[in-house]
Order: structure tokens, then C-alpha cells, then sequence
């Protein structure tokens, strides 16, 4: 199967690394020349292209028209807007998923014809819902006035807390992790949890703590 990627963050990069090991082909498009060639040193320069993944050219040469799969994972919701509405309509590939950043945009995406989007912000929003009164609503636009972050991390192979418990972390102030994304599972987390390599962590932190947490869960 011929997967396309488009966005060499942590996220793009993570999930090139688990869909190679898995037997697939895979293309991860990056626009930045340096990040590419430090993400070909990575995974291969056979699985890396530098290009914009919203141009037509790009994608022409990316080989869109012979994808089974195309994902958007960059941090920009306009950009996976762009690249998925294009592999759709002047592609016709038979599967597109997207990250979104904003849950709100989720309808636009839907609207469009995404086959299926993943939204971090949208999993916390959930497990709010499941936790609070059910008379008693916190909308997650109240995070950013709580002066709370969603921060997402994917665990690379040097991350310092691999195969350790949840309960075992010192953790910065006011933070909570609160899903793991492993593999296609969704996990709740608990004490007991044990974090596994490619692990996509989802937590809340202050926003004062959010690089603290980062510098914790990244090499």
C-alpha cells in the first residue's frame, strides 16, 4: 500500500517510522529543505521529499494519483484543508485522513469529504464531557482561560520516561495525561499506565509548564 504523508513534525515523522516498519510504502512530504534532510537521515532519503504538499506540481511528482492513502498531519488546519480536498477531488485517492488543530474545524473537513480526521483537543474535549456532571458543561475554549494547554507528544526511541509508569513520572505542576493514541488504540490513563515507544501522549498542562513537560517526555 502507497501512503503519502505531508508535514515532517514529530507526529508525520513518528507515523512514517511505524508505517515502514509495518511493510507499507511511504512518501513524508516536507516543505523545509534542512528538516527533510535531517528526517531522510532518519528514515531514509527514499522515503523523504521536499516539497510543498499544497501544490499541484508537488503532488503530481509526490505521486498522488497512485496513493491509496494521503495524510495531512501538519500544524496548520488550512494546509491539511488544501491538501485534502485536493487529493480528493483532482487525485480521486481512495482514502484521505486529516489532523485537525481546531475541533471546530472538523465540519469543514466532513463537509469536504474526509474520510476521517484526529483531533487532540477534540479526544480531551470528550473525555471532559465523560467526567463532569452531566448538567455541568466546560467547554474547551475554557482551557485557554484557565491558562491550560493541550499538548501533544509523540515518545521517540530516547525518550527519558520509555517503559516507565505513569505514576512514576514527576510530572510538572497542574499537568495530567490524560489518552495515549498507541498504534490504532485509545487509551485511558491511569497510575499503572506504561509508556511504549511511539506512544502519542495527549495532556493538559499549564501553559507556564508546557515546555517543561516537553523537555520531560522529549530526548
Amino acid at each position: 500500500m502507497y501512503m503519502i504523508l505531508i508535514g515532517g513534525g514529530n507526529v508525520g515523522l513518528y507515523l512514517a517510522k511505524r508505517l515502514l516498519s509495518g511493510g507499507h510504502e511511504v512518501l513524508l512530504l516536507e516543505r523545509d529543505p534542512r528538516h527533510a534532510q535531517r528526517l531522510a537521515s532518519i528514515i531514509g532519503s527514499e522515503n523523504v521529499m521536499v516539497g510543498d504538499g499544497c501544490e499541484m506540481l508537488t503532488q503530481k511528482d509526490a505521486g498522488f494519483g497512485r496513493a491509496d492513502v494521503v495524510v495531512a498531519v501538519t500544524g496548520e488546519d488550512e494546509d491539511n484543508l488544501v491538501v485534502c480536498q485536493m487529493a480528493k477531488v483532482v487525485w480521486h485517492c481512495d482514502r484521505v485522513l486529516a489532523r485537525v488543530n481546531d475541533p471546530s474545524h472538523e465540519t469543514v473537513f466532513e463537509q469536504i469529504g474526509i474520510d476521517d480526521t484526529v483531533s487532540a483537543t477534540g479526544i480531551i474535549h470528550a473525555l471532559l464531557e465523560q467526567q463532569i456532571r452531566p448538567d455541568v458543561m466546560l467547554p474547551v475554549g475554557a482551557l485557554a482561560k484557565g491558562n491550560l494547554e493541550v499538548v501533544e507528544v509523540v515518545l521517540g526511541p530516547r525518550s527519558p520516561v520509555l517503559h516507565k509508569r505513569v505514576r512514576d513520572l514527576v510530572l510538572p505542576p497542574h499537568t495530567n495525561i490524560v489518552y495515549i493514541l498507541r498504534g490504532e488504540q485509545g487509551l485511558l490513563v491511569h497510575g499503572d499506565t506504561e509508556l511504549e515507544i511511539d506512544d502519542m501522549l495527549v495532556a493538559l498542562v499549564s501553559r507556564d509548564h508546557a515546555l517543561e513537560l516537553r523537555a520531560l517526555l522529549e530526548p
